[in-house]
C-alpha cells in the first residue's frame, strides 16, 4: 500500500452534510469550493473537482493523498463522496485517509479537556462523541440519540464544556453550552496532515456508520408527532 505523500497535492472532500465541500492544497496553496448543494452533491462534486484541479494547474494523477469524510452523517452525501474519492485514487493507487465527520468538528474547540461535538442526525437526534483535544483523545463512543439525552462522561467532570457542531442549532440542542459552526474540507486535510489517521488503499476506504436506520416509517412518524 502506498504512504500519502504530503510533499504532492492533497484533495479533500466531505458530503456528510447539505453542503458540498471541497479543499485542495498544491504548491503551498489552498484552493477550495463550500457551497449548499443539497441533492445536488452527484451532479456537482466532479466538475467542482475538475475546476479545482485547473485553478492549480494539475491533473488528478499529480495527487498525493486523498482525504475524504467518513461520518457520521448523510448516508447517500457521504456514499458519493467516498465513492468519487475511491474513482478518483483506483487508477493512480493513491492511498485515501478517512477522517470521522465529529473529529473534524471537535478540532475548532483546540486546546479544551471537554468538547462535546454534536451534529444534527434528523429523525429528532443527534451524533456525538466527547473530547479532549488538549491532549488529543477521545472519551466516549461516536454516538446517536435525542439531544436531551447527552450526559458528561465522568472523566471530564468539573471540566468547562465547549460544544461545537450544528446539533446547537436544532430547536432542541445538547443541553450545554455550544456553537453550531461546522468544518469545511480544508479542516478534513489539516488533521489527515497531522499523521493520526492511517492511510488505506482504495478498495478498502470505509464509512462511520453509527445507526443502521436511515428513515422513520410513516407510522413512526405519526406517532413522534402524537407523542410531540
Amino acid at each position: 500500500m502506498p504512504q500519502p505523500d504530503f510533499s504532492r497535492p492533497i484533495l479533500a472532500v466531505d458530503t456528510g452534510t447539505a453542503y458540498l465541500s471541497l479543499a485542495l492544497q498544491a504548491d503551498g496553496q489552498l484552493y477550495a469550493e463550500h457551497l449548499e448543494a443539497g441533492n445536488r452533491q452527484s451532479e456537482e462534486i466532479l466538475p467542482r473537482i475538475a475546476g479545482l484541479l485547473a485553478q492549480a494547474g494539475i491533473g488528478a494523477a499529480d495527487l498525493g493523498t486523498l482525504v475524504y469524510a467518513q461520518g457520521p452523517g448523510a448516508f447517500t452525501g457521504l456514499r458519493i463522496g467516498a465513492g468519487v474519492v475511491q474513482g478518483l485514487a483506483a487508477p493512480f493507487d493513491l492511498p485515501l485517509i478517512g477522517i470521522p465527520s465529529l473529529d473534524a468538528a471537535a478540532a475548532l474547540c483546540p486546546r479544551r479537556p471537554a468538547v462535546l461535538a454534536a451534529t444534527d442526525a434528523r429523525m429528532g437526534e443527534v451524533f456525538y462523541a466527547w473530547y479532549d483535544t488538549e491532549n488529543g483523545q477521545r472519551h466516549s463512543p461516536y454516538q446517536v440519540g435525542p439531544a436531551h439525552g447527552i450526559r458528561l462522561p465522568e472523566s471530564l467532570n468539573g471540566r468547562e464544556v465547549c460544544g461545537i457542531g450544528n446539533a446547537f442549532a436544532l430547536p432542541e440542542p445538547p443541553p450545554f453550552p455550544g456553537r453550531s459552526e461546522m468544518p469545511t474540507a480544508a479542516d478534513f486535510l489539516r488533521l489527515a496532515l497531522s499523521g493520526r489517521y492511517p492511510a488505506v488503499a482504495a478498495a478498502e476506504a470505509e464509512l462511520l456508520y453509527v445507526r443502521d436506520k436511515v428513515a422513520l416509517t410513516a407510522k413512526e412518524q405519526a406517532e413522534r408527532r402524537a407523542a410531540k
